[in-house]
């Protein structure tokens, strides 16, 4: 039976290699709807491909533009802007499986949304669980929505586990750990003392992954690794001690999982997001990704190492996060996008980053997160102390230069 998929943020990495396994098996999906933030040339192109019968933008402005040129090539897409049409999309009764695909907390609202309507949830948007945890894992299960791994690491820990016969049995039994894999980024060999004046093109030469430039600084400083490992503890139930990370710069196992006996399972393929996506649209089945078959001989060796937590003290600040609960997960990821957003604008340094995030976790009293609306609170009240820090920072430092706007 074909899939009918909404994709929520179809214009990044993760919506491009997405519409690229849908194109490959047309008789297996169609796409509902595409979302899209401002990126409107992007998304007129795959709406006048795709036909999807819904387009949502972040903006009036870009909601008429992208209206008036699907008009004028006959195409009969219908076009919405804003965050209630987010929520409506991911809700549509006319889709079983949205992709959420939004980066950052700007995914929290939809994704939740479609939790509450039971629907194959295709997850690369860790920030929702990192954000909400129970609450989002407590619609899933009341709702019956059914949530799929997207991010390559969780994905593979997912291939790894034993299907699970028996619905009363804990997704961790005979499990001794998990071990998440990271390339350790751009700066995996480099000084800690180094670090301070690396840039946001430095940052985003990423050696493994073609990812956003938001995404792609996460991973310099492994803040993306401390989200990986938040959401692996709700994903799989296990807490924090027990799920491990270890950088593995070749990125071809992509995560293992070790069990009691002794056995450890590694799930293994070249870096391209296509292979879990495929993975996770088809799942039980198994089709073709377009990715390259694995070439053991020729990458002839695979290495690990251990973190180093002074050159990536991001890592750190997120197992902090996760150790205390309540809000310190909406806390940290509110902190950590004001913090690179502040970075990618040549606003503060790169070590600065872990800084302000510190700073907003030790300024925030931790509370317990009852409800959405006690996280959105957290949210909000981060994201203040962490442009409050970033002024400061920057009257501190002031040969460092923005970005014209």
């Amino acid at each position: 039976m074909q899939k009918r998929l909404t994709l929520l943020g179809s214009t990044g990495s993760i919506g491009d290699s997405t519409l690229d396994v849908v194109a490959r098996h047309p008789d297996r999906f169609s796409v509902y709807a595409l979302t899209a933030h401002r990126n409107g040339d992007k998304l007129i192109a795959q709406c006048l491909r795709f036909t999807p019968e819904v387009a949502v933008v972040g903006d009036a402005d870009t909601a008429a533009r992208v209206a008036a040129a699907l008009k004028a090539e006959g195409c009969k897409t219908e076009v919405n802007y804003g965050v209630d049409a987010l929520v409506d999309v991911a809700r549509a009764s006319q889709c079983d499986t949205v992709v959420a695909a939004i980066v950052g907390a700007a995914g929290l609202a939809p994704t939740l949304a479609a939790a509450r309507a039971g629907k194959r949830i295709l997850l690369a948007n860790k920030e929702a669980l990192v954000m909400s945890g129970q609450i989002f894992m407590d619609a899933v299960r009341d709702n019956g929505a059914v949530l799929l791994p997207v991010d390559s690491e969780h994905n593979a820990v997912f291939q790894c586990l034993p299907p699970c016969a028996d619905k009363e049995a804990k997704l961790h039994d005979g499990v001794s750990k998990i071990i998440l894999t990271a390339s350790g980024g751009p700066f995996r060999t480099c000084e800690p003392s180094t670090l301070v004046d690396m840039t946001a093109d430095e940052a985003c030469k990423h050696p493994n992954w073609a990812m956003g430039r938001k995404i792609s600084v996460d991973s310099a400083t492994m803040m993306n690794k401390g989200l990986e490992v938040i959401e692996a503890h709700w994903l799989f139930e296990l807490p924090g001690s027990r799920i491990e990370v270890l950088i593995h710069p070749q990125s071809v196992i992509h995560s293992m999982v070790s069990y009691a006996d002794g056995s450890v399972l590694a799930q293994l393929g070249n870096p391209d997001m296509r292979t879990p996506i495929a993975h996770a649209l088809a799942f039980p089945d198994r089709v073709d990704s377009g990715v390259a078959p694995l070439d053991l001989a020729q990458i002839a060796q695979l290495t690990f190492e251990k973190p180093d937590f002074k050159r990536f003290p991001c890592l750190a600040l997120a197992i902090q996060a996760l150790e205390s609960s309540g809000i310190a997960g909406a806390a940290l990821n509110a902190a950590n996008e004001i913090a690179v957003e502040a970075f990618l604008a040549r606003r503060i340094g790169f070590m600065a980053i872990g800084e302000v995030v510190e700073r907003v976790l030790n300024a925030l009293p931790n509370r317990s997160a009852a409800a959405l609306d006690d996280v959105l609170a957290a949210d909000a009240r981060a994201r203040c102390l962490a442009s409050g820090f970033v002024k400061e920072l920057i009257a501190s430092a002031p040969g460092v230069q923005p970005i014209a706007h």
